[in-house]
């Protein structure tokens, strides 16, 4: 069967998901995020196959959001985020308050994320780039943009 090309379609949401819309893209970019830069790490924390493990890797790496780096003399990489895979976590984030708030249930969040700037323990909030102030769903009108289907 063949996959849809999100990539190609007039969308930021979709072009996004032809990077990570498959569900192990996110695992692994967050297991890079907190320092599981090896195969065989990722793939222990992941319980992953180890051919779906490289086909996700090779994706990320060619997608310019991870990159390979040797690590010994044999050919063994590890994998970092670039500037564009460190931009991916920060949708991450976003979507940790998402699961933090309607999914974690009694037992309460599994991480908690301690704010650099402050010391203080906080999640994400979304905020206009311009005023500063609470930017969500209702507080926007999409318009069509430079890049939008005729």
């Amino acid at each position: 069967m063949q996959r849809t090309n999100f990539g190609e379609m007039a969308c930021s949401i979709a072009r996004t998901l032809d990077v990570v819309g498959e569900p192990w893209s996110p695992l692994i970019l967050r297991d890079v995020w907190v320092g599981m830069t090896r195969f065989d790490q990722l793939q222990a924390d992941l319980g992953i196959s180890r051919k779906v493990l490289t086909e996700r890797l090779n994706h990320l790496v060619d997608q310019g959001v991870l990159e390979r780096r040797p690590y010994d003399n044999r050919p063994r990489h590890e994998y970092h985020l670039t500037v564009k895979g460190a931009e991916l976590v920060d949708l991450l984030m976003v979507m940790t308050r998402w699961g933090d708030k309607w999914l974690a249930g009694e037992a309460g969040p599994p991480v908690l994320y301690r704010h650099h700037a402050c010391g203080e323990i906080s999640q994400v909030d979304l905020r206009c780039a311009h005023c500063g102030e609470p930017m969500h769903a209702g507080d926007i009108d999409p318009l069509p943009g430079p890049g939008a289907a005729a």
